[in-house]
C-alpha cells in the first residue's frame, strides 16, 4: 500500500475509527451507527452514510486489494444511479493527512475509498414494511412498475452464459446442503437436487431463446425486499450487485423471481401475485406467455440460494439467538425450494359476469391460492384492450374499440395467451364478462385442448348496484374499465345463452363473495386455502 506498511486490516481499523467519529464533526448529528455485513461495513452519519468494502476475498467477491476496492466503489455508484439517484452521491477517497490519520484530505495517499450516500429511513424499507401487515394493491403496482422500468434500462446479455452460471449454481447448491446434515435431510438433498437438474434441462432451450429475445439482461441482481426503500412514497431499488456482472446477469424473470419468493416467504402471497401479475401486464409486448415454464425453477433457485446462505452464517454465528433464527430460517428456504418444484395440475378459471360485478376484485382474491407459486395469472379483457391500442389503462378507449370485430379480437388473444400459459403449467384466471355463450365454450375447449382443468364462475348483483360500483371506480379513476351506466343498461339485456358456469351472488360484501367463489371451485373439485 502507498505511503505506509500498514495491513489492509490495520488500515480499515484506522478508517472505521474516522468515519466512526464523524458525528462529532456533524453538526445536531447523534453518535454514528455502523452496520456490518460480510462484504460491507456502513456507518450511519447525521444525513449520510458511509460505505467501506472490507478487505475480504471469497470465491464470488474479491475486495481484497485498494485497487479493487477502488473499482467496486465506483461500479457501485455507477450501477446504482439509474435506479436511486436520490441515495447513491459518489465514490470518495480517504487519505492520509499530515498528521498521519485518515481522513477527507485533499492530499496525501489514498488509504481507503468509500461510497458517499445519502440516508434514508431504515424503516422505509420494504423489509420493514412487510412486518406491519398486508402490503396494499397500491404500493404492489408500483412495486411491479418500478422492476419494469429497471429491467427495460437494463442492457442485454446472452442467455448461454447465463445457463452456465445456473448450472454452476447447482451444483454449489448441493454441495452446501450435503455439508450440513444436520439441517438438510441427505434423502431430501437427493431429491431436490434430481429435480432440479431435470427441471433445467428442460427448460434451456427456453432460456437460450429468451436470451436471443432480449430477456437476458445485466439486471440489479439482489432485488430482495432489503434492498427497496420507499422514498417519498415511491419504492426504489438499492444496493445493486457491482461486484459480479455475471452474477448480476439474469433473465428478467429470475430477477423479479427474488421480490416474489421474498414475498412469498415472508407471508405476503397476495402482494407477490399482485406484483407478479402487474409486472407482466405491464411488460406483456416482451414477454411470452409460455416462457414462465421457467418462473418455478427460478423461485426455487432462489430460495435454495437463500437456504445456502443462511446454513453458512448460521455456522459462524457466536450468539445461540441468532445461530438458532440463522438454522431455521435454512430450513424455511430449503423447504420453499422444495414446493416450488412441486407439479401443480394447471386450471382455468373462466369469471363472468357484468361490469360492476366485481370480477378483478375476485379474481386477485382468488389468484394467490391457486396453482404453483406466486398463484395464477390473471388476465383481463379490459388490459388488453388498452394494451392493444398502445393507451394507459386508465385512459378511455375510443367507442371502435367496443365493436364486435375489436371484442371478438381480444377474446382470442386471451383465449391464445391462457393456452400457452395453461400448457406452461400456470393456473390462469380469466376475468370477462363472457356474456355470449360461444365466449364460454371457446375458454373452456382451450383449457380441455391442453389437459386443463376448468371452472367457470359467473357473478349475478342487481343493476342498481352494479352501476353504482361502476360510478365510483370511474370516480377513483385507478382501473381500466371504461364501463359507465348507459353501458350496463345495454348489458342487462343481453341474451345469455344456456348459463352453465357455477352462478355468484355478488350483491354483497367481497368477503361473502369470495367464500361462495370458493365453494364453487371446491365443487370444480380445485380446493383454495381459506
Amino acid at each position: 500500500m502507498t505511503g505506509n506498511q500498514s495491513t489492509d486490516k490495520e488500515t480499515q481499523a484506522e478508517v472505521f475509527g474516522f468515519l466512526a467519529g464523524l458525528s462529532g464533526e456533524v453538526e445536531g448529528a447523534e453518535r454514528s451507527e455502523r452496520i456490518d455485513t460480510h462484504a460491507n461495513t456502513v456507518f450511519l452519519v447525521g444525513d449520510k452514510a458511509y460505505k467501506v468494502k472490507r478487505a475480504v476475498k471469497f470465491p464470488f467477491l474479491d475486495y481484497s486489494t485498494l485497487a479493487l476496492r477502488e473499482e467496486a466503489c465506483k461500479r457501485e455508484i455507477a450501477y446504482n444511479k439509474t435506479h436511486a439517484p436520490q441515495i447513491y452521491r459518489t465514490a470518495r477517497t480517504i487519505r492520509r493527512g499530515p498528521d498521519g490519520k485518515p481522513g477527507f484530505h485533499d492530499a496525501g495517499d489514498v488509504v481507503e475509498w468509500v461510497v458517499e450516500m445519502n440516508r434514508f429511513d431504515g424503516h422505509r424499507q420494504l423489509d420493514r414494511i412487510c412486518e406491519q401487515g398486508p402490503l396494499s394493491d397500491d404500493l404492489a403496482d408500483r412495486l411491479a412498475q418500478m422492476m419494469g422500468t429497471a429491467h427495460a434500462r437494463a442492457e442485454t446479455r446472452e442467455g448461454a452464459p447465463f445457463f452456465a452460471e445456473l448450472q454452476t449454481y447447482l451444483s454449489q447448491n448441493a454441495e452446501a446442503f450435503r455439508a450440513h446434515p444436520e439441517l438438510f435431510e441427505s434423502r431430501e438433498v437427493a431429491h431436490l437436487e434430481r429435480q432440479a437438474d431435470a427441471r433445467l434441462a428442460s427448460i434451456k432451450a427456453m432460456i437460450l431463446r429468451r436470451g436471443d429475445a432480449g430477456l437476458v439482461r445485466l439486471c440489479h441482481g439482489d432485488a430482495h425486499t432489503r434492498n427497496i426503500v420507499l422514498i417519498d412514497g415511491e419504492p426504489v431499488l438499492f444496493d445493486a450487485i457491482e461486484f459480479s456482472d455475471a452474477i448480476a446477469t439474469n433473465d428478467v424473470l429470475y430477477d423479479l423471481a427474488f421480490l416474489l419468493m421474498d414475498l412469498w416467504e415472508r407471508d405476503q402471497r397476495p402482494a407477490a401475485n399482485r406484483v407478479f401479475n402487474r409486472y407482466m401486464d405491464h411488460c406483456h409486448r416482451d414477454l411470452d406467455a409460455s416462457g414462465l415454464a421457467v418462473l418455478p425453477f427460478y423461485m426455487m433457485m432462489r430460495a435454495a440460494i437463500r437456504a445456502k446462505i443462511a446454513a453458512s452464517a448460521a455456522v459462524n454465528q457466536t450468539d445461540s439467538d441468532a445461530r438458532a433464527r440463522e438454522f431455521e430460517a435454512a430450513r424455511t428456504y430449503f423447504q420453499l425450494a422444495q414446493d416450488f418444484l412441486e407439479p401443480s395440475d394447471p386450471t382455468l378459471v373462466g369469471l363472468g359476469g357484468f361490469s360492476g360485478t366485481g370480477k378483478t376484485t375476485l379474481a386477485y382474491a382468488l389468484a394467490p391460492d391457486l396453482g404453483r407459486a406466486p398463484g395464477a395469472r390473471v388476465l383481463r379483457t379490459d388490459v388488453k384492450r388498452k394494451t392493444r391500442l398502445g393507451l394507459a389503462e386508465t385512459e378511455r378507449a375510443p367507442l371502435s374499440a367496443y365493436t364486435k370485430q375489436m371484442s371478438d379480437a381480444v377474446y382470442a388473444s386471451l383465449d391464445d395467451e391462457a393456452k400457452a400459459l395453461l400448457a406452461a403449467g400456470h393456473c390462469v384466471i380469466f376475468d370477462a364478462v363472457f356474456s355470449d355463450e360461444a365466449e364460454r365454450a371457446r375458454s373452456e375447449a382451450q383449457a380441455g385442448a391442453v389437459g386443463a382443468g376448468f371452472c367457470g364462475l359467473w357473478l349475478d348483483a342487481p343493476g342498481e348496484v352494479l352501476k353504482d360500483r361502476a360510478a365510483a371506480r370511474a370516480k377513483s379513476g385507478t382501473d381500466a374499465s371504461d364501463a359507465d351506466a348507459g353501458v350496463i343498461d345495454r348489458q342487462l339485456t343481453y341474451d345469455l345463452g344456456r348459463m352453465t358456469w357455477s352462478r355468484i351472488d355478488a350483491s354483497g360484501a367481497p368477503a361473502t363473495t369470495l367464500a361462495n367463489a370458493r365453494q364453487a371451485l371446491a365443487g370444480c373439485g380445485f380446493a383454495q386455502s381459506p
